[in-house]
């Protein structure tokens, strides 16, 4: 890819957008399968792009958290590959009836998924996103432009060169996917501005990258936001189901969005629950960012300030508050939440009912770790990312939500009076 221009690239995508419109399902499978197989016979390849852009990562300190999303060994080029599989596995949805009715006149109206035609993505440090949405976008029959960030910029090279050549090789054309990478801040500012172009954009990353993704674009944004993110400790908490889910949602991966940030823990279970958990996440290696009541139940806690309450930090760093009551918690939940994901454990199934219908988060939660709102986890294969806005897609987005829909009206003759 030699282009010499980003806007070059714009438009073979969406040249390309029409021929990926009219791939059948098997085409697809096909060009996927093909892309699957590319990257498994190119792991080692792909691995040693990596070590690259970690190398220069650590050089430059980005920190251990961007590090992690950013690695790539032969596990995680293998799950890519299992993705790929997997998506193109799921059912179609190009063409699905959403629905539809007879007008009294006889004309026969009928509602289509169809694909967007040209998805825009722009992420950092995730050389994961370029084969999901590259997979989910051809697979929902779009054409894609992937700005992936300097962190990887290695491994985004390696990735789209060799699913280019699977696509070509599977006869589909490898115009479908593009990057504009290679021009830097002008790419981005490229894929912002497509109008006509870029059909939705989506960025994946920093607060700060969303923020100025969203405010900057003059075409349609799917914000997938930051994720702050609460679990609630209710009075009747089992002990066992505090500790695991807590920790399990804080350590197996503190790095991502759906990780714990923050622990509310009903007063009255105060005193059994708190040091328990906490002494759980500090033999982990968390530290405890907490409020009068933890520091007084707890050794070696860190003092919370305002700004705890209100930070992702990505980091084995967690906030933790005792409140009075779930009044007080979804007062909190409501302050300083992002909209992701939260989670009540309890066995009173009132406030467990009251909490998943009172939080307005994309994806609530009882008795399970937030790590679960991941779109593999919903059965969605990869996903595109996790939105956290309220218009078109809400929470983990897949297949369905690379799709816009059109009406198809069948008549027979009729006019309009």
């Amino acid at each position: 890819m030699t282009d010499q221009t980003p806007q070059v690239r714009l438009e073979r995508a969406k040249e390309a957008s029409r021929a990926t419109a009219a791939l059948t399902s098997d085409d697809k499978v096909r060009a996927l399968e093909a892309i699957a197989v590319a990257l498994e016979q190119n792991s080692a390849r792909i691995i040693e792009a990596n070590a690259r852009d970690i190398a220069r990562g650590r050089e430059d300190g980005i920190g251990e958290s961007l590090i992690d999303r950013l690695r790539l060994d032969e596990k995680r080029v293998a799950a890519l590959a299992a993705a790929v599989r997997q998506v193109s596995s799921l059912p179609d949805p190009v063409g699905r009836v959403v629905g539809g009715h007879r007008m009294p006149n006889g004309v026969a109206l009928e509602q289509v998924r169809v694909p967007f035609g040209v998805v825009g993505a722009i992420y950092e440090a995730r050389p994961n996103v370029t084969v999901d949405i590259a997979a989910l976008a051809l697979r929902s029959g779009n054409a894609v432009v992937l700005r992936g960030g300097s962190a990887a910029r290695e491994s985004n090279t390696v990735l789209v060169e060799v699913m280019r050549d699977a696509l070509e090789g599977a006869g589909v054309t490898a115009e479908a996917i593009q990057t504009v990478d290679d021009f830097g801040r002008d790419g981005a500012k490229a894929l912002m501005n497509g109008r006509g172009y870029i059909d939705v954009l989506v960025p994946r990353g920093s607060a700060g990258l969303i923020e100025t993704v969203v405010t900057e674009s003059t075409v349609p944004v799917i914000e997938t936001g930051a994720g702050n993110v609460h679990i609630l400790l209710d009075e009747t908490a089992p002990d066992d189901w505090a500790r695991d889910i807590v920790v399990n949602a804080k350590v197996q991966r503190p790095s991502v969005c759906n990780a714990v940030e923050t622990v509310l823990v009903h007063r009255q279970a105060a005193p059994r629950l708190i040091p328990l958990v906490a002494s759980a996440l500090q033999s982990e290696g968390v530290a405890i960012h907490g409020d009068d009541i933890v520091a007084g139940l707890v050794s070696n806690v860190i003092p919370a300030t305002e700004e705890d309450w209100a930070t992702e930090y990505l980091s084995l760093d967690i906030a933790m508050k005792v409140v009075d009551s779930l009044d007080e918690a979804l007062d909190h939940i409501r302050r300083y939440s992002t909209g992701h994901t939260e989670s009540i454990v309890t066995t009173d199934a009132r406030n467990a009912e009251r909490f998943l219908a009172e939080v307005d988060s994309a994806v609530v939660m009882a008795n399970a770790s937030t790590r679960f709102t991941d779109g593999g986890e919903f059965g969605f294969g990869a996903e595109v990312g996790i939105s956290t806005q309220k218009l078109h897609a809400r929470g983990p987005m897949g297949l369905s939500e690379l799709t816009s829909t059109k009406w198809l009206a069948r008549g027979s003759g009729q006019t309009r009076g």
